[in-house]
């Protein structure tokens, strides 16, 4: 007799590499992996609770998004952005996220700009805080709620992987101070928007990717092994 697998066998599965592949990538975005800290299988397949097996897919799904090295013999990290990587991240923002502002400025109505609004207090109140995990989280969010007020989710996918490559991009070359974009900034651009002037709007946008760039030191530090067990001590199966 054969042995018929559950049919919410399959599913079951899926959704437990897609929390693992969401809980690695938000430790990641958030600065808690910083770029080089290895990803050993073992490791993390003991925390998580899977085999070596899964992990691996886990780790290939980050991989082919950019945010994990794959190395043979010498497996997996957080990937380190070059600085010319580094570079042409916030200069492909910078193209699509202005050349966006129209249809952005078409669409936009009152409750976007609340949206926005709270969000820029969220990050203050981060930055207020010393919470700098979820400055960053807040501050990506404002980037792409802006983006999705267009209603083109092609775009705003694109936004959204581009802000975790922004991520890795500040943690490995950002100055220790600095988490997230500048408050100031996102509150000029929610002004700007209001007052539905596109010529200012897209210049502010503009310098605002060339004052995070400015802010980049370019200067590496060490890498060392992340405490795995502390990082997802709040995993928990779908």
């Amino acid at each position: 007799m054969v042995n018929k697998k559950s049919p919410q066998a399959a599913p079951a599965v899926q959704d437990k590499d897609e929390n693992i592949y969401q809980a690695l990538m938000t430790a990641i975005v958030e600065h808690q992996l910083l770029p080089g800290s290895k990803l050993p299988e073992e490791a993390l397949a003991e925390v998580f609770g899977v085999s070596r097996t899964g992990i691996r897919k886990v780790l290939q799904r980050l991989a082919a998004v950019q945010m994990v090295t794959l190395t043979p013999k010498r497996g997996a990290q957080v990937a380190s952005p070059t600085v010319e990587e580094a570079q042409a991240v916030f200069r492909t923002r910078a193209l699509l996220e202005v050349a966006n502002l129209p249809d952005i400025l078409a669409r936009c109505q009152p409750p976007h700009l609340a949206a926005l609004e709270a969000l820029i207090r969220q990050e203050q109140q981060a930055h207020e805080a010393g919470d700098g995990p979820a400055a960053i989280r807040h501050s990506a969010d404002f980037h792409i709620q802006l983006q999705a007020i267009s209603a083109n989710p092609v775009l705003t996918a694109m936004v959204t992987h581009l802000c975790q490559r922004s991520s890795l991009v500040i943690a490995a070359w950002g100055a220790p101070w600095r988490q997230g974009c500048r408050c100031n900034d996102h509150s000029e651009l929610v002004t700007l928007l209001r007052q539905k002037a596109l010529a200012p709007l897209s210049a502010a946008l503009t310098h605002h990717f060339e004052h995070i760039v400015a802010s980049l030191c370019f200067e590496r530090a060490g890498v060392c092994l992340p405490d795995f067990a502390r990082l997802f001590a709040d995993y928990k199966e779908a």
